[in-house]
């Protein structure tokens, strides 16, 4: 089954789709696309986008607050706490916590706060028994570090989005986690991203789409959608000299496997 591991569909742009959340869908899957994960990146919006993926079955979502979500025009965001992401949690259709992680690219000066959510995020994962969801952007040393140390070998998760060097992706390997590639596989500059996809073992691999962001070549400038991660598993065949097919089995099942409450016929609606 052809999975996207980590989009956000509340942000694809729908305009192609005269605004219908439904006709998005519909092409989606007419293209091949057999489940999704929306992935969370703030709690002020979970609900709305909650309730938009209801009545998709093949839609699972995670709870969480992203790195970079600070202020916004004076309006701060709210700081997740342990018990509200385990509570949060306790919703059938939440497969995992996140997305979580460290971000030194965008944000600067005393990051404390960023690690104490990070660690937040980690408590919970250990706490409800469902896997993280991590962003890692100029802070490699300190993403290891805090996995590490906060246990979080106990939740399991994924490194998504991924764009480090293999000695990080062998490090979060070690401590159970996924390697998740997206559409920057398929840039003219990600070389040195593509030798690592070569060598991340095959039962630890998965694709995304990270969309409305990051489209895939042919694609790439573009809005980015679900039905493209196509692009990524025809990347990942080529780079892995291996029948397309095979990786989009490979890798749904990767995904099924840490998803472990996702459904491969759409978790129950509602």
């Amino acid at each position: 089954m052809l999975v996207d591991s980590h989009c956000h569909l509340d942000r694809v742009d729908l305009t192609p789709y005269q605004g219908r959340f439904d006709d998005l869908m519909r092409q989606t899957r007419s293209d091949g696309v057999g489940h999704m994960l929306c992935v969370c990146i703030d709690l002020e919006h979970y609900p709305a986008m909650r309730t938009l993926v209801a009545d998709h079955p093949d839609v699972s979502v995670s709870v969480g607050v992203h790195p970079n979500e600070t202020a916004h025009d004076g309006d701060p965001r709210r700081e997740p706490d342990s018990d509200e992401l385990v509570r949060l949690a306790a919703d059938p259709r939440v497969v995992a916590i996140g997305e979580t992680g460290l971000d030194y690219h965008y944000n600067q000066g005393d990051l404390r706060w960023q690690r104490d959510r990070f660690r937040v995020h980690i408590d919970a994962a250990r706490r409800c028994g469902k896997p993280l969801i991590i962003h890692t952007r100029a802070a490699r040393e300190d993403t290891i570090d805090i996995l590490r140390d906060a246990g979080a070998r106990d939740a399991g998760g994924v490194m998504h989005c991924f764009t480090e060097t293999w000695e990080m992706a062998s490090a979060a390997l070690d401590l159970g986690f996924y390697i998740s590639f997206s559409g920057i596989l398929t840039f003219k500059n990600a070389a040195d991203l593509r030798e690592v996809a070569r060598q991340v073992p095959l039962d630890r691999l998965l694709i995304e789409t990270d969309s409305p962001y990051l489209a895939p070549v042919p694609h790439r400038g573009k809005p980015n959608e679900p039905r493209f991660v196509r692009h990524v598993a025809d990347q990942v065949a080529e780079l892995r000299g291996m029948d397309v097919e095979e990786v989009v089995a490979i890798t749904g099942d990767n995904f099924f496997r840490l998803f472990a409450q996702a459904q491969r016929e759409g978790a129950a609606p509602g």
